[in-house]
């Protein structure tokens, strides 16, 4: 079994290069072999553009769509896109590792998806969903925030993490992944932003790193998040009526 960790921040030793740490050792400890690529450190750009397309299909005009799936079909992506890809293929189960900032993932995940995830390549009209590309293997979001759990409630000043994180979690599952419940690591506290006491946030932080071991002990009988597919869907993508 193989395993890759996609670590999402600026600083390695941040709370969230700890949990990417921990994912790995825990992990390793389970039998997988584990990668992480840290896409700060590697200097991954998050701006798709025409720059990584040297080999245009149109180059009047230019279409990601269109140019993504020109380089896809004539083995011309860029190299660090290829090298994503790669890495993704070969992993059994994805844990994508980032803060919350701004009530959305930072813009280089946002990025890393546009680019990675290759239109006509990766994906098409049909190749999605349940017959995505990566169907069979397992994905998890597991992320940060500043914010106590008590208000991530609908009504509440955080928003609910499933609002936060549903278009990324809804992006997985639309490339074939069994996308499991996220981890959320809350009130990650510092740098001017506190509630409470110094020794209680190190405890909770202890407390997250336990909890995140758990979650990934428990990865063969956790059951995915229940997502449409395409047997739930007419033939204009709308859900179908249940007959009374």
């Amino acid at each position: 079994m193989k395993a890759l960790i996609v670590l999402c921040h600026p600083e390695r030793k941040s709370f969230n290069g700890a949990l990417a740490e921990l994912a790995k050792a825990t992990l390793e400890a389970q039998g997988y072999t584990v990668r992480i690529t840290d896409l700060y450190q590697e200097g991954f750009d998050p701006v798709e553009s025409e720059k990584h397309f040297l080999h245009r299909e149109n180059p009047d005009e230019f279409s990601v769509l269109g140019e993504q799936r020109h380089a896809f079909q004539t083995g011309r992506l860029s190299t660090d896109v290829e090298r994503q890809i790669a890495l993704l293929e070969e992993a059994d189960f994805v844990l994508l590792q980032f803060p919350i900032w701004w009530h959305s993932v930072p813009a280089m995940m946002k990025g890393w998806i546009d680019r990675v995830f290759v239109s006509g390549g990766l994906y098409t009209s049909t190749k999605r969903y349940d017959r995505g590309h990566f169907s069979g293997k397992v994905a998890m979001c597991a992320a940060t925030i500043g914010a106590p759990a008590i208000v991530m409630q609908p009504g509440g000043r955080g928003g609910t993490f499933e609002q936060i994180l549903w278009s990324t979690q809804y992006s997985l599952h639309y490339m074939g992944f069994s996308v499991l419940p996220p981890f959320l690591a809350d009130s990650v506290q510092g740098h001017g932003y506190a509630t409470d006491s110094a020794e209680t946030n190190k405890l909770r932080l202890e407390g997250h790193k336990q909890s995140l071991i758990d979650r990934l002990r428990a990865i063969p009988t956790t059951n995915s998040i229940a997502y449409p597919t395409w047997k739930d869907w007419d033939e204009l993508g709308v859900a179908k009526r249940v007959s009374q």
